[in-house]
Order: structure tokens, then C-alpha cells, then sequence
């Protein structure tokens, strides 16, 4: 408001005394009225703090592997002839993948017959001489001495036979040799050789006929810190421990397995141990050599408060949040956060269950000041009360 003072004795006209003096009361009015208005309440939406049990965990990458990985290499030397699969087919134990040449070997077990039957043809000669001689001694007729060399030539004959028997078994083994099984369950690789090549098992060249890995069940091998050993031995000592193994293309679509192995030493250099998971892979989603990403159940936190991470902000003296009260006032509390569970996050201090959160519009509330709620849509009230499970 502008003042005026003004000496009456200066004005030659009383009645202009008087409109100044109604001009400084209208100044005074009109300042008056153009104070500002009161704030209206921020807009916000917010959600309710839940409570349930969550997993204690840690997030690692891993690798998978095979559970079983041979190398089908020859037991005979030869020529091949022909081959039975095609590449990346399923394989059971006993199919037939390659076949060598069998006519050499087929010679050499026939062969290996004819002697045995010549060896079992000069036994029973033997056994029979040696009767005739012991019969005779009975009689006082024979020598001790010739009695002691027929028994001797019936143990030689016996002894051939058993060498004979054990060369017919060698050439027949030679013989099943020549058409090479799968060992295993699982899938074939490329095969490394074709129709017409030779093999030979004592070779320079150690290059396999064909690799085959089992898929189902499947391995996933990671690592875990040292700082983490003491936690992972504890947890594992009372009870299995579980893995959650996500593809990276597919993080909602997580596959859980038991940890089978963990390993007996820390990895000098890296300061890492080694564990393992097993998981079902029927539908062969998991592939040998494909990176994961593994999240290692320790524990479950009962009762664990939590709230849609949206609703946490961050100030220089930490995180925050901002609760809403009965009297529609926005409180500012400082808390302390745990792990984050899909959208949701967990509370150690600060909030608890059944109070309110702002989760949106945090930028226009002051704290203490009115907020104005909006209302949550159905869908993200029934994604809230489920507790936003990973």
C-alpha cells in the first residue's frame, strides 16, 4: 500500500485532500485481495503395503551342461560301410550309428571256431588215453609215469581249450565291434566321418566318429562369491537347496531345479565356488552351452512387508517413501529396502502392512500437505494384492 502524506496547509482545495485519501484506501483493498490461494491436494495413486513370505535369494549367471557327453570313438579298425541316423537325431541306447566292414573279423571268428573244435577234438583224446592208462594202473600194468603223462596232456588239452574259448570270444566281440550303438539317451551331434572312410582306434588322429549329449535332465553349473560360502553352506547343511533358471530371451518363464553339487574348493585367481542344478528339460529348452541367469533360493523371509518398487524415491540421505495417513496427509519416512520381487520390494523399516504408499505423482507432494487419491485401476489392485510374483 503506497502512503501519502500531505500538508493540509499546502492544499488550496480542500475537497482534493479528501480523493487522496479515498485513492490510498483502494490501494490498500485492492493488495489485500490479490493474496494467494491455497494449494489444492496433490493427486496421487497409491497401493496398500502387503505381507507374505518371499525367498532370500542371490542372482548369478550359469552355464548349461550336458548331463552326459560321449565321444563315440571305433574298438576296431575298418572301412566304413554305412550309417544309420541322421544329424541331431534322438538317439536310445542300442541304435545302431555306424557300421565297419565285418567280413575280416567275421573270418577271424570263424576261424577262431574251427581251432576250438580241433582243441575240444584233441581233449577228449587226451581224457580218453588218460582213462585207458588209469584203468591199467588200477591193474598194476601202467607206470606211475605214464599215468602222470596222460593226466598232464588231458590238463594241457583243457588248458588249450580254455585259450581257444577266450579267441572265439575275442573274434565275436570284434564282430559286434563293427556296428557301433549309441551308449546313451540323447541327441547326436554331426557325425565327423563319412560312408567310405577308414577308422583305426590306435590311431594318430583321435577325431570321434560322433558326439552325443544327453539334454533331459540337464545341468546348469554357477558360481557363487566366498563372501556368500558361509551363507550357501548353511542354508544348503539344513535342507536342499533350490534354483530358479531363467533363459534370457525368457525372463517370465523361469524353470526351478534341485542343486545337486556343490563343490569342495574356492577357485584360486576368481575367488568363486562352483554349484550345480539339475533341471527337467523334456521339451529341450535348455541347451548345452546356452548362458542363464540363476536365482539361488537360500531361505524363506516370513511375513516380509512389501510394496510396488515405484513407491520408493531417492534423497540424499537415502531411500524414502511417502505414506499416506488417515487424514489424507502424505508423512515422508525414510526406509530401509531388502530384495526386489518382480515389481514389488521388500520393506525392513519404515512401512508397515495395510499402510499406504504413493506410487505415482510423488513429485507434487509436500510432505505434511493434503493429497487427493485416485483410483487404482481393478487390474493393478488384484496385481498388488497378488503380491507381484516373479
Amino acid at each position: 500500500m503506497d502512503l501519502f502524506f500531505v500538508r493540509v496547509s499546502s492544499v488550496s482545495h480542500p475537497w482534493l485532500f479528501f480523493a487522496l485519501l479515498f485513492l490510498s484506501a483502494g490501494g490498500c483493498q485492492q493488495a489485500a485481495s490479490q493474496a494467494p490461494p491455497e494449494r489444492p491436494p496433490a493427486l496421487v495413486a497409491v497401493a496398500v503395503a502387503q505381507a507374505r513370505d518371499v525367498p532370500i535369494y542371490l542372482d548369478e549367471i550359469g552355464r548349461c551342461v550336458a548331463r552326459e557327453n560321449v565321444s563315440v570313438q571305433p574298438q576296431v579298425s575298418g572301412r566304413i560301410t554305412e550309417i544309420h541316423f541322421t544329424d541331431g537325431a534322438e538317439l536310445k541306447p542300442g541304435d545302431l550309428l555306424f557300421t565297419i566292414d565285418p567280413r575280416p573279423y567275421e573270418a577271424a571268428l570263424n576261424q577262431a571256431k574251427a581251432t576250438l573244435n580241433q582243441k575240444k577234438a584233441a581233449l577228449d583224446l587226451a581224457r580218453l588215453e588218460f582213462a585207458r592208462v588209469k584203468n591199467l594202473t588200477g591193474m598194476r600194468s601202467a607206470s606211475r609215469e605214464e599215468y602222470e603223462t596222460k593226466r598232464n596232456a588231458v590238463e594241457v588239452a583243457e588248458a588249450d581249450v580254455a585259450g581257444a574259448e577266450a579267441s572265439v570270444q575275442t573274434a565275436a566281440l570284434n564282430v559286434e565291434y563293427c556296428s557301433i550303438r549309441s551308449p546313451i539317451i540323447g541327441r547326436a551331434g554331426h557325425r565327423l566321418l563319412d560312408v567310405g572312410n577308414v577308422v583305426n582306434p590306435n590311431g594318430n588322429s583321435n577325431t570321434p566318429l560322433l558326439m552325443i549329449e544327453r539334454l533331459d535332465p540337464i545341468y546348469v553349473d554357477f558360481t557363487v562369491t566366498e563372501n556368500d560360502l558361509s551363507t550357501v553352506q548353511e542354508n544348503h547343511h539344513h535342507a536342499t537347496l533350490r534354483a530358479e533358471v531363467r533363459l534370457p530371451d525368457r525372463p517370465n518363464d523361469p524353470r526351478t531345479g534341485d542343486v545337486t553339487f556343490l563343490d569342495n574348493t574356492v577357485q584360486e585367481g576368481t575367488g568363486t565356488v562352483m554349484l550345480r542344478a539339475t533341471l527337467a528339460n523334456a521339451d529341450r529348452l535348455f541347451w548345452p552351452g546356452r548362458f542363464v541367469k540363476v536365482r539361488l533360493i537360500l531361505k524363506t523371509e516370513k511375513q516380509a512387508v512389501l510394496i510396488p518398487a515405484t513407491a520408493t524415491q531417492i534423497s540424499a540421505t537415502g531411500p524414502f517413501v511417502y505414506v499416506v495417513k488417515a487424514d489424507s496427509t502424505a508423512e515422508l519416512r525414510p526406509v530401509v529396502l531388502g530384495q526386489r520381487h518382480g515389481d514389488l520390494v521388500v520393506v525392513r523399516s519404515g512401512v508397515k502392512p495395510g499402510e499406504r504408499v504413493v506410487t505415482l505423482g510423488q513429485l507434487a507432494v509436500m510432505p505434511g500437505a493434503k493429497v487427493r487419491i485416485e483410483e487404482t485401476p481393478a487390474s493393478q489392485t488384484a496385481k498388488a494384492a497378488d503380491g507381484g510374483k516373479s
